[in-house]
């Protein structure tokens, strides 16, 4: 596509569907969403991206192969498991930690977090790296 209407449109959306998802993230284990949902987004938003500048472009931005993103992404979703195990609970027991920030009160950041920001990447990189390929073969 060479629509310039496309291309200025996409340098506004691509950070504020970054964004988005990166809220629907943080939001879905006490509400609907997650990293899932987030990954999804998130795929939508680099597709758009490569729709406007090419898959190439798309490259550049995320800078590191889809194969890493994948790897870092289940082995965050892993490692989510394990304190459960070291305190004697079973496999992705959650587990939380709270703390105090000014301003705000107490914050309670939790092993379900981090295995859903796991989830998030394995998401993104799975589904850009099959959409990307499709579209280089086209």
């Amino acid at each position: 596509m060479n629509s310039i209407i496309l291309r200025t449109a996409t340098r506004f959306m691509l950070p504020l569907l970054i964004i988005f998802s990166i809220i629907v993230l943080l939001r879905g284990h006490n509400q609907p969403g997650g990293g899932f949902v987030g990954g999804l987004l998130a795929t939508s938003a680099f597709m758009l991206y490569a729709m406007a500048f090419g898959v190439p472009a798309v490259y550049r931005i995320l800078r590191l192969p889809l194969t890493t993103y994948i790897a870092v992404g289940l082995g965050m979703a892993l490692v989510s498991g394990l304190p459960g195990l070291i305190e004697g609970s079973p496999f992705l027991y959650g587990q939380w930690v709270g703390f105090t920030v000014t301003g705000f009160g107490e914050l309670k950041i939790g092993t379900p977090l981090l295995f859903d920001i796991g989830v998030y990447l394995t998401v993104l990189s799975v589904c850009l790296l099959i959409l990307l390929t499709l579209a280089e073969d086209s």
